[in-house]
C-alpha cells in the first residue's frame, strides 16, 4: 500500500474521532438504508446499537492506526472476519459496509473529503476487506 494512501486515511481519520459517536449513527442508519435486513444482524435497543458503534469506531481506529504495519494487521482482520461469519456476515455485505463508511466519511468531512481522499479510503476498505473476505469465504 501506497505511503501517501496510508497518510491521507490517517490524517482524515484523525478529524473523524472527535466526531465519532456521530459518524457511527451515520453509519449505521446508511447502512440499514442501504439494506434493511441487515438490522436483524445488530442489536434492537438504542443503547446497545451506542456500544456497536463505539466498538465500530475503536475497530476502525486499531486498523487505521496500523496501516502502516500490516504484517501485524493482516491477522487481525482474518480473525475479524471469521468473527463475522459467526454474526451471520455474508461476502456481499461488505459492498454494503464499503458504502456505508464512504457515505459517513464524505458526511463527517464535508469539504475534506477530496477525491484523493475517497480513492485511498476506497483503495484501504477494499484491500481489509479483501484480507477478511479471503480468510473466511
Amino acid at each position: 500500500m501506497e505511503e501517501k494512501t496510508i497518510t491521507l486515511v490517517q490524517e482524515s481519520f484523525e478529524k473523524v474521532k472527535p466526531i465519532a459517536p456521530a459518524a457511527a449513527e451515520i453509519f449505521y442508519a446508511k447502512l440499514f438504508e442501504l439494506d434493511p435486513n441487515l438490522k436483524k444482524l445488530f442489536p434492537s435497543s438504542d443503547e446497545a446499537m451506542v456500544t456497536q458503534g463505539n466498538k465500530l469506531m475503536t475497530m476502525l481506529a486499531s486498523a487505521v492506526a496500523g496501516l502502516k504495519n500490516l504484517e501485524m494487521l493482516i491477522p487481525v482482520l482474518e480473525n475479524l472476519g471469521k468473527r463475522h461469519i459467526e454474526y451471520k456476515v455474508e461476502q456481499s455485505h461488505y459492498d454494503t459496509v464499503g458504502a456505508a463508511l464512504i457515505y459517513t466519511l464524505s458526511a463527517g468531512l464535508g469539504d475534506d473529503f477530496t477525491p484523493e481522499v475517497k480513492d485511498a479510503w476506497l483503495s484501504v476498505y477494499g484491500t481489509m476487506s479483501s484480507v477478511m473476505i479471503k480468510a473466511s469465504y
